[in-house]
């Protein structure tokens, strides 16, 4: 069964691409992703295949860098708050029956929230 664009997640490789392209914020060329990775670097085929498999699942799209000859420039095409909110709605729904008590309690109970945390957090939910 194919899953539809919606559905689609991204594998933790093409995560750590998206977070490049995320943080610039701006369209960026393979040289440029790969720069922005610690040592040591991934192989410039490594990254060209990601982008590849990024572009077919419609997270990214490219385009021609002017006046760059074969040089392609790579754009995210959902926002990362967009993606993450896709991805948590999908979690809640998954993990905890659509309840977001009941994910909320779990990570609470998970993370040991400190109680300035959770003061913090009653108060976010009192000004909605």
């Amino acid at each position: 069964m194919k899953r539809n664009e919606e559905e689609r997640q991204l594998t933790k490789a093409e995560m750590e691409i998206m977070n490049v392209l995320w943080e610039k914020a701006e369209g960026m060329t393979t040289h440029e992703i790969i720069e922005e990775y610690p040592e040591p670097k991934p192989a410039y085929s490594t990254i060209a295949t990601f982008l590849k498999i990024l572009t077919n699942k419609n997270f990214i799209h490219s385009r021609k860098q002017e006046g760059g000859g074969k040089t392609f420039v790579f754009t995210p095409t959902i926002s990362r708050e967009a993606y993450t909110n896709r991805v948590m709605k999908e979690v809640k729904s998954t993990f905890f029956a659509g309840s977001l008590k009941s994910m909320l309690s779990f990570f609470a109970k998970q993370e040991e929230v400190s109680e300035k945390d959770l003061q913090e957090i009653m108060e976010m939910i009192k000004s909605k």
